[in-house]
């Protein structure tokens, strides 16, 4: 029986070695090759906007209790995707995650439209005590997020690691992280008005935990989770079927 050729291989150390180097260079080609076009294939979206100190506290949160481990944030083209969750996702929508969190298990719903699908008093019942709301959930709960208090004075610090990696956060921006953080969930604060001037009128100001004298972690997550899929209106025009962005649930 003759030899087959990957035996003849193996025993060749210069050979093997060169081997692996072709398979491997193949693989990189095929993975890097497309970012040459990647303003090509990236939407356009003029109404993006900046994740807020607040929301992106809650981002930071929501990666530390390992969240995306049971929750996706990419609706894939699917037919069946697509009248469960809403519009598929665009890559425009992740263009300010680092890192990005489309995950692939879905022990959970996929997260991508979860904004303004639910109130905030939903939310704060569902982190509590996840069987109060969804009878059926395995998911843990989240209680102790209300008993923490949100740590804020290296918000500023988070902006401007954002922006090295292309977040266009401003100076004022960033000097004004902690102060925006607070005055985005205690609408009545002094802090409040700043934080609209800064990220746009469509910024969601409000006690995102029903208690508007303190700042929680409970008030990040949820503010993350009610602008998820609310940074841009694109996924909702010039589809093939065509929908409208949520209206936001009080």
């Amino acid at each position: 029986m003759p030899e087959l050729f990957h035996r003849k291989l193996e025993r060749s150390t210069i050979g093997f070695v060169l081997a692996i180097i072709v398979v491997a260079s193949i693989g990189g080609i095929v993975e890097i090759a497309p970012l040459f076009t990647i303003d090509e294939t990236v939407e356009e979206a003029p109404d993006m906007r900046l994740y807020t100190p607040l929301e992106l506290a809650g981002r930071n949160i929501y990666i530390r209790e390992g969240c995306y481990a049971c929750h996706s944030q990419m609706i894939r083209t699917l037919r069946d995707e697509v009248e469960r969750y809403g519009p598929y996702s665009l890559a425009v929508e992740s263009r300010y995650d680092h890192p990005m969190l489309w995950g692939s298990k879905r022990t959970g719903p996929d997260l991508a439209r979860i904004g303004d699908k639910y109130s905030d008093i939903w939310h704060v019942a569902h982190l509590t005590n996840p069987r109060d709301v969804v009878p059926e959930s395995n998911m843990p709960a989240y209680r102790w997020l209300a008993r923490n208090d949100l740590k804020i004075e290296d918000l500023a610090l988070h902006l401007a690691t954002q922006r090295a990696v292309g977040v266009p956060y401003t100076e004022d921006m960033i000097e004004n992280a902690a102060e925006d953080a607070y005055g985005q969930a205690t609408p009545d604060s002094d802090a409040a008005s700043g934080v609209a001037e800064r990220y746009g009128e469509e910024t969601q100001i409000r006690a995102f935990d029903g208690v508007a004298t303190r700042l929680t972690e409970m008030d990040a997550l949820v503010a993350y989770l009610q602008v998820l899929g609310r940074l841009t209106d694109a996924a909702y025009e010039d589809t093939a079927a065509p929908q409208k962005p949520p209206e936001p649930v009080e």
